[in-house]
């Protein structure tokens, strides 16, 4: 065919159809990292969220049954948890139950749960400080 001088060309040359694609690609990669970060940090404040329950639960329990529960398995069954909630970091129910006496009165004490922790080694990205330290 035989090109008529005068019209424009109709369509895309390459180079205009592989810069759209590399500044989409540029684009999307952007999101990905931004998505990446929120995931991270809701998983960090579901963390925060579990780890508050269970101790508060803790305390209601010791404060209530003068007596440490012994596990996180007291907490459901005395009614202070529904269940036992899932570590988001780990994706188990995997807590590290922390012992220690519990002094109840001065004449009084005994040895139960007094605390728990993530079983994840990993560190937060944000501040770095290790899952299993919070």
């Amino acid at each position: 065919m035989k090109r008529r001088k005068g019209l424009p060309r109709a369509g895309f040359t390459l180079i205009e159809l592989m810069i759209v694609i590399t500044i989409i690609l540029i684009l999307i990669g952007m999101a990905v990292g931004r998505y990446d970060k929120s995931v991270q940090k809701a998983n960090e404040a579901v963390l925060k969220n579990n780890l508050q329950t269970i101790r508060t639960s803790i305390d209601n329990y010791t404060l209530d049954k003068q007596a440490a529960p012994q596990s996180l398995d007291d907490l459901v069954q005395a009614g202070y948890l529904r269940s036992v909630p899932t570590d988001p970091m780990t994706r188990a129910k995997d807590w590290v139950p922390q012992y220690d006496s519990v002094v109840l009165s001065p004449d009084q004490s005994s040895t139960g749960m007094v605390d728990v922790h993530s079983n994840s080694s990993r560190a937060s990205p944000f501040d770095n400080t290790p899952y299993n330290e919070w």
